[in-house]
């Protein structure tokens, strides 16, 4: 062949293959026309928990910044698993979501060897929206008012107390396990599926303690029928000002919260995720959302993709030790 024919053939080849990488790549116009239909919104867990309640609270203000309904779908089962896999292996196209939470991101990649998705791999963070801090409670009948208190008490009695939780590796139960690390107690799990049940035998005196979220346990306090003795996060509560952090009792950097966040598969439009964190931050801002959070005592984030990321990171190096000390394995 000819040299000019040749380099004749490879242009006319190049020039082909243009429209064909074009129609690949999302044009502008598209990404500015987008969403055209509703958005699926998927958390992996089952109704009435905090990961519904603040998935459902969010999507509602969305929906109007959007211009396109954001549904919510609980889909639990397999520790959050199965409902994070689906969205890990569907289109990257910002139709498909998952609510992401401590358990899902954090906890399960070292608890199950075998695990159906990466965290890293597979997602793309859009925005961190919120973080409920973790309570530890007693029952009425337990001689322990303060949370030193109570260690002395499990401290004198190794092996007797016990904690419930919503299940094994759930937040309660990770939480609880950082505590008895931290303050070298032998204090026997007791899971539930769920937390209602477990608040239900806490009330009954079934068990000793527990570790939830301040919703399932902060009626039944109010009611003086459980005894909060400190809360998980960095400082006070405004909801519970007179309880003490953990830190504060004796127990420095001490900090546990549950925490949910919204992604998208890996490989969705820039674009798209910076669509979709806009229009989260604007729900976290809404008078609606944050009555529904202040409600719960959980406070909005709304940090972005890059710190969303790095945080779900440092997370699960956190976790991962407490997973691993505790010998906490999928059941």
């Amino acid at each position: 062949m000819k040299p000019l024919r040749r380099a004749c053939l490879r242009t006319a080849l190049a020039l082909a293959t243009v429209p064909l990488l074009l129609s690949a790549m999302p044009s502008a116009h598209a990404v500015d026309a987008w969403p055209q239909r509703p958005i699926r919104l998927l958390v992996p867990y089952g109704p009435g928990g905090s990961s519904d309640v603040v998935a459902r609270a969010v999507a509602v203000e969305m929906s109007r910044d959007l211009g396109q309904q954001v549904i919510v779908e609980n889909k639990g089962g397999g520790q959050g698993t199965i409902a994070t896999q689906e969205v890990a292996r569907a289109r990257p196209d910002g139709y498909t979501l998952i609510l992401g939470h401590v358990g899902t991101l954090a906890v399960n990649p070292t608890m199950m060897p075998n695990l159906s998705y990466d965290p890293r791999r597979d997602f793309a963070p859009i925005v961190l929206l919120a973080k409920l801090p973790m309570v530890f409670a007693v029952g009425d009948k337990v001689p322990a008012t303060t949370l030193p208190q109570f260690v002395a008490l499990a401290r004198a009695k190794p092996g007797v107390l016990n904690y419930g939780s919503a299940g094994n590796g759930s937040a309660g139960h990770l939480a609880f396990e950082m505590l008895k690390t931290a303050a070298a107690i032998d204090v026997v799990h007791v899971p539930y599926k769920g937390t209602g049940a477990q608040v239900t035998d806490l009330l009954a005196g079934n068990i000793d303690a527990a570790a939830a979220g301040i919703p399932g346990l902060l009626p039944h306090a109010q009611a003086g029928k459980i005894k909060i003795l400190a809360v998980g996060s960095e400082h006070r509560l405004p909801i519970l000002p007179d309880v003490p952090t953990v830190a504060e009792q004796g127990f420095a950097g001490f900090e546990s919260s549950q925490w949910f966040g919204l992604l998208a598969p890996a490989g969705t439009p820039d674009a798209v995720v910076a669509r979709l964190q806009a229009a989260a931050n604007t729900a976290l801002k809404s008078e609606a959302v944050q009555q529904r959070l202040a409600h719960d005592a959980a406070e909005p984030s709304g940090a972005g993709h890059a710190e969303f990321a790095a945080f779900i990171d440092a997370e699960e190096r956190r976790w991962s030790k407490v997973v691993r000390d505790a010998h906490i394995s999928a059941q």
